[in-house]
């Protein structure tokens, strides 16, 4: 699949029902935007064209609202993400202390940029401004677990760990 492709959720498949039930158990309150947001990323693993419409059209938002806080918030995907995540925070801190070696190391390992996945589907790639732990740079999330101090080599250990690689 194309990194630049949309890919859309057809509004028969099931889940898709369950998203209008929690936007009604919020009982469509413009002010549950986020909580709905993550009830539907978790339920497709990202948050499909189509269905940023259909939350803008049930909660009363425009449709530039509902964009604006899914590109804003790091953990919002418009993208399918891939089997682990890595995201590597560029904040300040981690960024003085190493950030871009750490970047630079997974793409060359892997074959990914920031913002894209693996044509296996196997890892994707995040940056991230500020993940607010400044005290631990370099930090970076593998897999929703915060790994402090992080160098290049080790990195790619970890996610080779998780890949199942014998590296």
């Amino acid at each position: 699949m194309s990194q630049a492709q949309v890919v859309d959720v057809p509004e028969s498949d099931p889940r898709v029902k369950q998203m209008l039930k929690v936007i009604k158990n919020y009982q469509k309150r413009p002010d549950a935007l986020v909580q709905v947001l993550h009830a539907v990323q978790d339920t497709f693993g990202y948050l499909p064209m189509n269905l940023i419409r259909v939350v803008s059209k049930e909660l009363h938002i425009p449709p530039s609202r509902v964009f604006g806080v899914v590109t804003f918030y790091y953990y919002f995907s418009l993208k399918p993400k891939g089997e682990h995540n890595c995201l590597v925070c560029t904040g300040t801190a981690c960024y003085v202390k190493g950030a871009q070696k750490i970047i630079d190391q997974i793409s060359a390992s892997f074959g990914v940029k920031d913002g894209q996945t693996t044509p296996d589907n196997k890892l994707g790639l995040q940056t991230a401004r500020c993940i607010g732990c400044c005290g631990l740079a370099p930090a970076v999330v593998l897999d929703n677990e915060i790994l402090p101090r992080t160098d290049p080599a080790q990195i790619t250990g970890l996610i080779n760990a998780r890949l199942g690689a014998k590296k």
